[in-house]
């Protein structure tokens, strides 16, 4: 197999009726690695909205047990990745994340927000950063594939195809990131987990380079001062050119799927889907955190995009 025969046959594909298929050879075979990264930063992003973060903080997940939220969440995505809507694997998936959902207050629109991440930053992260650009047929199939686990979600006025959901996620960014100290704290833990994950020394390093790769509306949403020009672009300049490394070597043959990422640390003797996230609590009935009303926090003018 050559370099480029992986997406030949994907461009004979269908994107809507063989979105699995396809999106299984774009994010297992094309660019697993990218599509972690990817999918960490579009979960990322959500903390910037002050409803999405500051639930996150008050539920603790991703602050007290960062590691395991980190984890379930990328083990009950990827089981629907691996085996399709069909399998009873993936069917058990999608029931713990419903039943997880539904245990707290969202909003219909948070919950389309948070699933238009998953379509738009994976593919504005390849285009930047992996060893070819996603084609067209990828980024339709990743928008039928999203359309249908959304509906599995039951999440209502799923956008139609892929510029409908970069709109909305454009729009909702624009309209929504901001200012919450609560939310800050989920981003902080989240930056202390990723370098966990490398040796001691390098964790201040680590971090300056994660917040290099962050777009501005977002550092000025969880206010971080902005690294300078020069980290930004050896930060930036190094992940393109480990991609333009990947270009040269001969293409994967083997599936990669995120259970198999060095970064699932929580079970080393395995897991059981049905087991992962969490639980409702008992004698608790309706959402289990204390709601009052707050600012939708600063807003954030400018324009909510990665920037060059």
């Amino acid at each position: 197999m050559q370099r480029y025969d992986r997406l030949r046959h994907i461009r004979t594909l269908d994107p809507e009726k063989d979105h699995l298929e396809i999106y299984r050879l774009t994010a297992t075979h094309e660019f697993p690695w990218d599509y972690a990264r990817a999918l960490e930063l579009a979960l990322y992003r959500t903390y910037a909205v002050p409803s999405i973060g500051r639930l996150l903080a008050e539920t603790a997940e991703l602050t007290e047990r960062t590691q395991k939220r980190y984890d379930d969440t990328a083990l009950l995505l990827d089981a629907v990745v691996e085996h399709g809507f069909d399998h009873e694997e993936s069917r058990t998936a999608i029931r713990r994340i419903n039943r997880m959902h539904r245990s707290y207050d969202i909003s219909d629109d948070d919950m389309r927000y948070v699933l238009c991440t998953f379509v738009v930053v994976p593919r504005r992260w390849i285009d930047r950063y992996g060893w070819r650009r996603l084609s067209r047929h990828e980024a339709e199939a990743a928008a039928a594939y999203y359309r249908t686990l959304g509906r599995h979600l039951g999440i209502r006025d799923v956008p139609e195809d892929y510029a409908a959901f970069e709109e909305f996620l454009d729009s909702y960014e624009r309209d929504h990131f901001g200012w919450d100290e609560k939310a800050r704290t989920v981003s902080d833990a989240t930056l202390d987990l990723m370098a966990s994950w490398y040796p001691r020394p390098l964790a201040p390093l680590l971090r300056t380079a994660t917040l290099a790769l962050l777009d501005a509306p977002l550092l000025d949403a969880f206010r971080y001062d902005r690294p300078g020009p020069l980290t930004r672009r050896v930060v930036r300049g190094a992940v393109r050119l480990r991609g333009r490394a990947v270009r040269l070597m001969a293409p994967r043959t083997e599936p990669h799927y995120a259970r198999q990422n060095p970064e699932i640390k929580g079970y080393p003797d395995g897991y059981r889907v049905a087991e992962l996230g969490t639980f409702p609590v008992p004698g608790v009935r309706g959402c289990p955190v204390p709601h009052q009303s707050a600012p939708a926090g600063d807003r954030v003018p400018e324009t909510a995009g990665e920037e060059g």
